[in-house]
């Protein structure tokens, strides 16, 4: 199955594989060729390059 790389702000990406704090959903917090995303868990924030995030999502959740 092919995920669509249109991330928006806001979006919440959830993850195949969780994070260490238990949470595998993170918010885009900003777009461009380095993605910013926010754990939904702890809050921490993070940068990774759009080509590994696109291999990491398991779907995508809009309001």
């Amino acid at each position: 199955m092919k995920i669509t790389t249109d991330y928006r702000i806001d979006d919440i990406l959830e993850f195949k594989k969780n994070h260490p704090c238990g949470s595998n959903q993170w918010k885009v917090v900003r777009t461009g060729v380095d993605m910013k995303l926010e754990c939904m868990g702890c809050k921490r924030i993070i940068l990774i390059p759009r080509v590994d995030l696109n291999k990491k999502v398991k779907r995508i959740i809009r309001d």
